[in-house]
């Protein structure tokens, strides 16, 4: 879960990664930089989303190779000191590699699965500085969608999809992790992740965020964890445990006008489901 020299870094992840999936190519569809929201606007982070790609010729993780093309979901977020980088989160959806290898780890999903695109606007890489005013309109946007999730009574005030409509276009995207997929409008939202997620979830405690920064029309934020949930309900076709899970979340936004517009997620779902007394990671070795 956490490493603590670059040495590490390399020999445990880098390494048998590279060896696995080569030659590794990154794809990058969003990359920004700002200041970070949580601790004042002190630090400097730089964070990036996108796929590795590569031959999928050797066994990682358990994974087994198929001898074709894998897009490896990922985003990350560093902070920045003196031009090298002192701390790193990096996300990686594993379960969807894990898909493209034809071993689905999960029941059924809500959404859609699909190698996920970046960016309707094709605007996410941002290698030049863009206006302070707009990155503020971003936070702020953020920000809404986070205080309404706060705020949700089970629907008794509202409907859901009209809370959403506070903060989202009516042609909103959202890009979930693999074994929950990807949705298209707030009705198909609120249908097949929101709805379903809130009433699985009914418990739970916000833990903060790490890093919360954005840059133009893009944004984005990660805890570790954010999130300490009770599973009460079913949950991505998993029956309810009654166990309390944290959740270790990125989300990367896209703001169009006032409203967010598209909102990729990662979630480290081995961890979530291994607290809940799944280990996915050994299951996979049962499975074909």
């Amino acid at each position: 879960n956490e490493l603590h020299n670059p040495g590490d870094v390399a020999l445990q992840f880098w390494a048998p990664l590279k060896a696995a999936l080569r030659p590794l190519q990154r794809r990058l569809d969003i990359f920004m930089a700002g200041r970070n929201a949580i601790d004042g606007f002190e630090t400097v982070w730089v964070a990036s989303m996108g796929h590795l790609m590569g031959l999928l010729d050797g066994e990682w993780l358990g994974i087994r190779p198929t001898r074709r093309i894998a897009m490896l979901r990922y985003a990350a977020f560093h902070r920045v000191v003196e031009g090298k980088i002192c701390d790193e989160a990096m996300f990686f959806d594993i379960p969807h590699l894990m898909m493209q290898a034809g071993i689905n780890p999960f029941p059924t999903q809500t959404g859609a699965h699909l190698v996920q695109p970046g960016p309707r606007t094709h605007a996410g890489v941002m290698f030049d500085a863009q206006e302070d005013v707009d990155g503020r309109q971003t936070l702020e946007a953020i920000d809404a969608v986070v205080s309404d999730i706060g705020r949700w009574s089970g629907g008794k005030s509202e409907p859901l999809v009209d809370e959403l409509r506070r903060s989202w276009t009516e042609d909103m995207i959202w890009w979930g992790p693999a074994g929950i997929g990807a949705t298209y409008t707030i009705e198909r939202y609120a249908e097949q992740h929101s709805g379903p997620f809130r009433q699985a979830f009914k418990t739970r405690k916000f833990n903060g965020h790490v890093c919360k920064i954005a840059e133009g029309h893009f944004g984005g934020f990660f805890g570790w964890p954010n999130l300490t949930l009770t599973h009460q309900g079913g949950f991505m076709g998993m029956p309810a445990t009654g166990m309390s899970g944290d959740m270790r979340v990125i989300d990367m936004y896209r703001r169009e006008g006032g409203k967010l517009a598209e909102n990729w997620i990662f979630i480290d779902l081995l961890h979530f489901w291994n607290q809940q007394g799944l280990d996915v990671l050994a299951r996979i070795r049962t499975i074909g």
